[in-house]
């Protein structure tokens, strides 16, 4: 199975990093809707597996709710999609590089987070609410169980539970960078978001997807999903953008090069 060595996933990184950051509003607006969309079609398909298991089976039933959520990103990765926790690694990766602009960043990462909400809202309200799949017996449960998880850290535990959750998500982007054939993208996707689905970590479009099902359900409240926002909002940041982009971007500088000048010039004048 052929696959790109580290210091290759990480030029390809910058190269998406840079297209991301000059993408056609409408079409990030877009693939946004749909990042978010699949994200929680991931989680909805998470909640449906375990939402009736025997309890009993303990945290076996966890490994199998997450050995199914990395669906929603198998979907934005490989079908097309953008996704704000994946871009809070390239993003940050090309402003080292000096393809981007912080204001571009900023741009895009408004964008996408407005449309990966939609995406997610949509998922919860009209398959969760409408059509009942997380408002109906122990599935019903299962939402407000996990939601009430969600919502019920401190500040600083969300934070760095996020801060594990996009160390892992943006490992996983990574990997699939490392792959050229679709098999090798879906294997280096489903460990790491396996893993941080069973640990538990906190990811804001997961949030966006479990919190508001709970909220059209009748349990918690629109400032019970800003209180967690905040903080996990910053913690994805910071596994994504410290953790991942950064650390990578210290050992394979020399290897990516910062004479863009070009590139640099043209990212700025499409701002």
């Amino acid at each position: 199975m052929a696959f790109h060595s580290p210091d290759q996933i990480a030029r390809k990184v910058v190269e998406a990093g840079a297209k991301k950051a000059v993408m056609p509003i409408r079409h990030a607006l877009l693939l946004g809707f749909l990042g978010g969309a699949f994200i929680a079609l991931g989680f909805l398909l998470d909640i449906r597996v375990i939402g009736n298991l025997p309890k009993e089976w303990g945290s076996f039933g966890s490994f199998l709710g997450a050995s199914v959520f990395p669906v929603g990103l198998m979907l934005i990765i490989i079908a097309g999609g953008e996704l704000l926790t994946g871009n809070m690694m390239a993003l940050p990766m090309a402003v080292l590089a000096k393809r981007v602009t912080t204001l571009q960043l900023m741009r895009n990462w408004l964008l996408i987070v407005v449309s990966n909400f939609v995406g997610a809202i949509f998922v919860a309200y009209f398959f969760g609410h409408v059509v009942g799949l997380t408002e109906t017996g122990p599935f019903l449960e299962k939402t407000i169980a996990i939601a009430q998880a969600k919502t019920g850290e401190s500040f600083f535990q969300a934070l760095v539970s996020a801060v594990g959750c996009n160390w892992l998500v943006c490992l996983a982007v990574w990997m699939a960078f490392g792959a050229d054939d679709i098999g090798g993208k879906m294997l280096a996707i489903w460990f790491p978001v396996m893993g941080f689905v069973a640990i538990g970590f906190q990811h804001i479009v997961a949030n966006m997807f479990v919190i508001p099902a709970a909220i059209f359900a009748g349990s918690l409240s629109w400032a019970d999903y800003f209180a967690n926002f905040v903080p996990v909002f910053i913690g994805n940041a910071i596994g994504g953008g410290v953790f991942v982009a950064v650390i990578y971007w210290l050992v394979y500088k020399e290897t990516i090069g910062t004479d863009a000048t070009k590139s640099y010039s043209k990212m700025k004048k499409a701002v």
